[in-house]
């Protein structure tokens, strides 16, 4: 059976009101309607990006609910339901399916550094409570848990929603390890490098630039569809470029500050972050310095999105 997800996802930031007390709806609506128009084929919301530890249950069910009503079915929204605790994670996952989620992004329990067994009862109690498929998130640099290939291939085995996994690990082999451990049923998304990825087996990318070159980044994973590989690089080295500008800074900013304002500059204005992420408010000139080379980096990968369609092979 073909995937039922697939393409480059932007993992959306969470807007905030500017004091930071509040979700601005208002501007998500606005962010994800331009996600529509540029052609992004998915999004999901509530995930590391999306800052998911700082929000109330009220404002997750908030997000929830403006995402799957603006998006109207048009492309698939998952949702990020992870949670240390078991019983709220799976509190999260059914909320979610029940506000219309079409999937749903878990990382395993986080902190604890859990056992094989009690990932896969974490994932088994998810499971025994939603229907709508579930996107595995293994991202051992932010959980502290590293799900081997072997514990993908037993969850899927198990529970038959589970059928994605967004691999973050920072080894690139383990996208060939994570398909062949499990006969090629695991659909793999790429955490990172995503057009080597594509060549071993990936079906799409979780992809943060969508925050701010939606255009740029969901056609890169077009290209590598097409077979234009040489051209979804040139995208891709280009992302690299804005992702060396951001990882120079000083190691507490994160991307995530660097995402809402280009958000901004790209004409989306969404806030700041909550703390304990330092916000882009408080860069000062190293902060504006830093956007003034990713906006001229932002127009470049335009013109070249523009020149690589434009050179598009017509059908005979």
């Amino acid at each position: 059976m073909a995937p039922q997800f697939h393409g480059s996802y932007t993992v959306c930031v969470t807007p905030f009101s500017e004091d930071g007390s509040r979700v601005d709806t208002h501007a998500l609506r606005r962010f994800l309607a331009w996600q529509l128009d540029v052609g992004v084929p998915g999004v999901i919301v509530l995930g590391t990006t999306g800052e998911f530890l700082t929000v109330s249950d009220d404002e997750r069910a908030q997000v929830v609910e403006t995402t799957v009503d603006t998006v109207g079915g048009r492309i698939p929204v998952l949702v990020g339901t992870m949670n240390a605790f078991t019983p709220r994670a799976v509190a999260y996952s059914r909320q979610a399916e029940e506000l219309g989620a079409d999937g749903l992004m878990i990382l395993p329990p986080y902190y604890y550094t859990p056992t094989d067994d009690e990932i896969f009862g974490y994932y088994r109690a998810i499971c025994e409570a939603v229907s709508v498929p579930i996107m595995l998130y293994n991202n051992p640099v932010t959980s502290n848990v590293d799900m081997s290939a072997a514990l993908v291939a037993r969850l899927t085995r198990a529970f038959e929603q589970v059928r994605y996994i967004k691999e973050s690990s920072r080894d690139l082999a383990r996208v060939r390890d994570v398909i062949e451990a499990t006969e090629g049923v695991m659909n793999v998304y790429a955490g990172e490098r995503a057009v080597d990825s594509f060549l071993l087996g990936a079906i799409g990318y979780v992809n943060p630039y969508g925050n701010y070159v939606p255009r740029a980044s969901a056609r890169m994973w077009g290209l590598l569809e097409e077979g234009r590989v040489d051209d979804a690089r040139r995208i891709q080295r280009l992302l690299d470029a804005m992702d060396h500008t951001i990882a120079e800074g000083h190691p507490t900013y994160g991307h995530q500050c660097y995402s809402k304002r280009l958000a901004a500059v790209a004409g989306y204005p969404v806030g700041d972050v909550r703390a304990p992420i330092t916000p882009f408010t408080a860069l000062g000139d190293e902060g504006e310095r830093r956007v003034a080379i990713l906006s001229d980096l932002m127009l470049r990968l335009d013109a070249l999105v523009d020149e690589l369609d434009a050179t598009a092979t017509v059908p005979a």
